[in-house]
């Protein structure tokens, strides 16, 4: 080794024997948990549905608006009776899928699988909602 670094370790070995070790404050480690907390509680995501009230409110709107409009203008009115809308929208609806036929398969499944969809759709918004309750 040369002089000079015998000097430089000298002089660091003497500035350390004056100097004492810092320790933390007492409460550090309550400050440094707290500091944690507030961190976790800005990572988590705030619940903001799919579709918002107005869009459903719109949707609600249209769909009025459309049934009026059928119900209103597809029929004449000089024909304007109950019985007689039932029995036009019967004949077209029979004529419309008068060539379709389906198995019993797939008609069992058309009916029970959106009942199943919406009993998931419950069963997961519970689930979500106690696991993510604050």
């Amino acid at each position: 080794m040369r002089e000079s670094d015998k000097d430089i370790e000298q002089l660091i070995d003497r500035m350390m024997a004056e100097e004492k070790l810092q320790s933390p404050s007492i409460d550090f480690t309550s400050k440094i948990m707290a500091e944690v907390l507030i961190l976790e509680e800005k990572k988590l995501k705030i619940y903001k549905p799919l579709i918002s009230k107005p869009v459903w409110i719109s949707i609600g709107i249209a769909l009025a608006f459309l049934v009026m409009y059928v119900s209103l203008f597809s029929v004449p009115e000089s024909n304007f009776k109950i019985d007689e809308i039932g029995k036009l929208y019967s004949d077209k609806i029979a004529t419309l899928f008068s060539g379709i036929h389906f198995s019993k398969n797939f008609l069992y499944a058309i009916l029970i699988v959106p009942f199943m969809i919406l009993i998931q759709v419950g069963v997961l918004k519970n689930y979500f909602d106690k696991k993510y309750q604050l």
